[in-house]
């Protein structure tokens, strides 16, 4: 301990009579150590924005979609029975723990229009306020969004996109305004933030959203599909419009005319009817991260076994999609990123080590005399390695410090 103590005191009187070399070469272990922290630093936090980009586009998102229906042995594809509910969203919020927030969605395309400008947008959905969460998606440019209490009343509101701003308003504040979706009146009541394009390239600012109930009863009136309604509707022959006009009326037949006699109380009892469901086209649900992805599914696929009934060895009457290419390309963008920063991290390590060592080299060789002198009344070799490695410790040590 004692030979320690006293090499200890000859360091640090040789690194005080070398001041300039002495801080030259701690700057030379700051900057080395400074460079690998910072790009380390640098790596973790352009993963992390990387991977909430991407997770803001979709990366975390599931769609579950309705099964298939075939008739004498040809398959209509996903979607061609309806089998989803609002309820079955609710369950899935409420008892799978990997979802944080779930969305109904009833789709539609056809025409919106305002004063003597038209447009179709690329999409017209129903949906409830956990739409804006689900898809990050919470500011609003202005205004505000649509409530539960609206969903549940079919109130005639809606938020719309950047497109939709710029097409039918040109500049106008579209606040406050009345749109027609179908012939149906719609208030603006807030605009969404510009989201651009999604991975596909598809405008996601070429929107309209507004209660699921009101796309459903009043625009669509049933299921609606990918095709342009309102085109369908401009079709017909000489100009005559033969459909009727009931879309301002929530349930029809309000006149109370009936055609047929109704059944008594005792009769329906008897042959009761069957509860018509109000099915929506899809949900979209959030799971807590693109780790939890796998689980998340697992999770919604038991439970919506048990609510559709759905046997063992039986198929599915409804399917779920992940985005796995953009968990993938998340994944091995993070991973490249990370070891790009990591080899230049490395690279400055080895620099400043250079630059160290050529300095202690230096030092080695201006002080042969005193090496010699030390040899001469005894000192051996390891007495004089032990001696520049301390002197080299309590540099990094001050180098330390100093930059801590």
């Amino acid at each position: 301990m004692r030979k320690f103590y006293r090499t200890l005191r000859m360091a640090v009187n040789a690194l005080r009579r070398n001041i300039m070399r002495s801080a030259l070469t701690t700057l030379g272990i700051v900057i080395g150590v400074s460079a690998v922290i910072a790009m380390m630093e640098i790596g973790q936090g352009s993963s992390s924005a990387v991977q909430q980009t991407i997770a803001n586009m979709g990366a975390n998102m599931l769609l579950v979609q309705p099964g298939t229906a075939s008739s004498g042995g040809v398959t209509f594809g996903s979607g061609s029975v309806l089998t989803l509910t609002p309820d079955d969203g609710d369950a899935i919020l409420r008892e799978c723990p990997s979802v944080i927030s779930v969305a109904p969605v009833v789709r539609a395309r056809t025409q919106v229009v305002y004063g003597n400008r038209n447009w179709v947008p690329l999409y017209i959905y129903g949906t409830t306020p956990s739409f804006l969460e689900v898809r990050d998606w919470q500011d609003l440019q202005e205004g505000e969004s649509f409530t539960d209490r609206e969903v549940r009343n079919g109130s005639k509101v809606c938020l719309i996109g950047q497109t939709l701003v710029r097409e039918l308003f040109q500049g106008e504040s579209p606040l406050g305004k009345e749109l027609r979706v179908q012939s149906v009146t719609f208030k603006v009541i807030g605009v969404l933030t510009s989201k651009g394009a999604n991975m596909m390239g598809l405008d996601q600012d070429d929107i309209l959203l507004a209660p699921w109930t009101t796309i459903k009863y009043r625009v669509s009136g049933t299921s609606a599909t990918t095709a342009n309604q309102s085109a369908a509707t401009s079709s017909n022959v000489a100009g005559v419009n033969t459909s009727i006009n009931s879309l301002d009326q929530l349930y029809p037949n309000l006149d109370n005319s009936q055609l047929y006699d109704q059944p008594s109380a005792i009769q329906q009892a008897d042959t009761p009817q069957p509860i018509r469901f109000a099915n929506v086209d899809q949900i979209l649900a959030r799971a807590e991260s693109t780790e939890a992805i796998p689980q998340a599914i697992r999770q919604i696929t038991g439970l919506l076994h048990e609510r559709h009934h759905i046997r063992p060895g039986q198929a599915d009457d409804f399917n779920i999609r992940d985005m796995t290419e953009m968990t993938k390309a998340l994944a091995s963008t993070s991973y490249l990123m990370a070891g790009l920063l990591l080899c230049v991290a490395l690279i400055s390590l080895v620099v400043g080590g250079v630059g160290i060592m050529n300095i202690m080299l230096v030092s080695v060789t201006e002080r042969t005399k005193e090496i010699g002198l030390r040899m001469a009344v005894g000192a051996r070799a390891r007495d004089i390695l032990r001696q520049f490695l301390v002197e080299a410790v309590v540099l990094c040590l001050l180098a330390g410090g100093g930059g801590g």
